[in-house]
């Protein structure tokens, strides 16, 4: 069965970048040790990144985190998708606008104009389609940014949040919950490694 995953770093103090990011900074101001998991040698972290990486089917994305890959400083030959994993499932960007033209030419972009929903619609097709093809379920995953993963949980559109949590307090930056309807989680992994602590939870209601 296809699932919808959010999965996203985030610090102590519930922001995903920090203070000041942009296109030539997407992490923001110190939100680089948001990301020190995804480029550890500890063994419990090249797990989980493994793993994650193997199952994604498709992935939804916003158009600023967009933006940001698909720049002249984002993701090239050695770092994509899953770090040192490079992971090349579908991409699906929500924009109100698709770019006029893409640097990232070897993957498989969608731009999706009608909204979140129809975007997480679109990336389902795709990962059930890898799925048939594969033989094995894969996942959809909200890989971000901020604003993308808090409007589909505040939309009910998850069924899996996975959160990284990084020792660190950046202050201020992109929060990633900003209020909206109370959601039921169940937890179902707590993973400590020496970067970070990977949690998994079921989201209910």
């Amino acid at each position: 069965m296809t699932r919808i995953v959010a999965d996203i770093s985030v610090s102590l103090d519930g922001f995903v970048t920090g203070p000041g990011p942009g296109p030539e900074n997407g992490l923001g101001t110190g939100g680089e040790a948001l990301h020190t998991w995804a480029f550890s040698d500890d063994p419990g972290d090249r797990r989980i990144l493994r793993e994650a990486t193997a199952r994604s089917g498709a992935v939804v994305l916003g158009r600023r985190l967009f933006d940001v890959v698909d720049g002249p400083d984002g993701w090239d030959d050695d770092i994509g998708y899953g770090a040192g994993e490079v992971g090349r499932p579908a991409f699906v960007v929500v924009t109100s606008s698709p770019p006029e033209s893409v640097r990232l030419t070897g993957l498989d972009w969608t731009f999706v104009t009608t909204g979140l929903a129809d975007a997480v619609t679109a990336a389902r097709e795709r990962a059930e389609s890898a799925s048939a093809a594969g033989g094995k379920d894969l996942d959809v995953v909200l890989m971000g940014g901020g604003a993308t993963v808090g409007s589909a949980l505040g939309a009910g559109l998850v069924d899996v949040l996975t959160l990284h949590l990084a020792p660190v307090l950046l202050g201020s930056g992109t929060p990633l919950f900003t209020g909206g309807a109370p959601r039921t989680l169940v937890q179902r992994s707590v993973t400590s490694t020496s970067t970070a602590t990977h949690l998994t939870y079921d989201v209910i209601t």
